[in-house]
């Protein structure tokens, strides 16, 4: 069984813009997120980043993630660890 999901853009029905209102900038950023992480796509596109625009990708996602989840939220969210007991 899968552990990631990306149903979002499989089912969204919305308008995809930004600068319209909160939810949907918000749902505008999830679409665009899970259509860039398609495997597909992202093969293309990581053979044309340069490296500088690697390492800025990275220390973005990075930030964000330091910023907006405690450790706990960041070890069962983003790596998909289970909790030790």
């Amino acid at each position: 069984m899968a552990i990631h999901s990306h149903r979002f853009v499989e089912t969204y029905q919305g308008p995809v813009g930004f600068g319209l209102n909160r939810e949907t900038d918000e749902n505008t950023l999830v679409f665009y997120l899970q259509k860039f992480s398609d495997d597909a796509l992202i093969s293309v596109m990581k053979q044309r980043f340069s490296d500088q625009e690697m390492a800025d990708l990275f220390d973005r996602l990075s930030g964000l993630l330091r910023g907006h989840l405690n450790e706990s939220e960041y070890h069962t969210l983003f790596l998909k660890e289970q909790p030790s007991r």
